[in-house]
């Protein structure tokens, strides 16, 4: 995703170089057969999956935490109660 949003800026920037560059070499980014940018997109796609199980882990540890010291609390009221 970054390499194409580098080519974009590339092109705007100084398309007389970029023209020259795809005579030269006409593939920039993968080698024909796309397996480069679906490595890519592959890996990007484990991050964010990662990075949301990460957040979903801890949401569950804080909701966990929030009804462990609930617990307590109600016990601790049962026992002064008492």
């Amino acid at each position: 995703m970054a390499a194409r949003t580098a080519a974009a800026r590339m092109t705007r920037l100084c398309p007389a170089t970029m023209e020259k560059l795809a005579r030269v070499n006409p593939r920039y980014f993968s080698d024909g057969k796309g397996r480069i940018l679906s490595e890519e997109e592959r890996a990007a796609e484990n991050v964010y999956i990662q990075k949301m199980e990460r957040e979903r882990l801890e949401k569950l540890r804080r909701k966990a935490e929030k009804e462990r010291l609930e617990a307590e609390k109600a016990k601790s009221e049962i026992v002064s109660t008492i």
